[in-house]
């Protein structure tokens, strides 16, 4: 089934949407790499990879996530998980720059 609203929580914004953007924006340039976590990535999701671009393009955040001080603290602070501190270099944020195809969802709640 597709989703019907804009966020989590309903039709509005919350810190729900949030921390989950937070673990999003990190799965497939950390997580899927790093914990081996990597049966799929997120952007073999497509309602989760919309819902990712989608938070990612909104002015308040995509300013705020860097994507090579993320990747630096988790390759290169573990010495027991990563001993000579490779960073892989990735496609970074350039697939979040994509139309996150949510146009069709009811308006956002004010």
């Amino acid at each position: 089934s597709t989703q019907s609203t804009w966020d989590l929580c309903g039709d509005r914004f919350t810190v729900v949407d949030l921390r989950l953007f937070m673990t999003l924006i990190r799965f497939d340039e950390c997580y899927a790499i790093y914990f081996k976590t990597n049966k799929k990535l997120i952007r073999e999701y497509p309602n989760l990879l919309g819902h990712t671009r989608e938070l990612y393009q909104m002015p308040a955040i995509r300013p705020v996530v860097f994507m090579d001080h993320i990747k630096n603290h988790y390759f290169a602070s573990h010495q027991l998980l990563n001993a000579h501190a490779i960073v892989p270099c990735g496609p970074g944020t350039a697939v979040l720059d994509a139309p996150h195809g949510r146009d069709h969802l009811p308006a956002r709640a004010p």
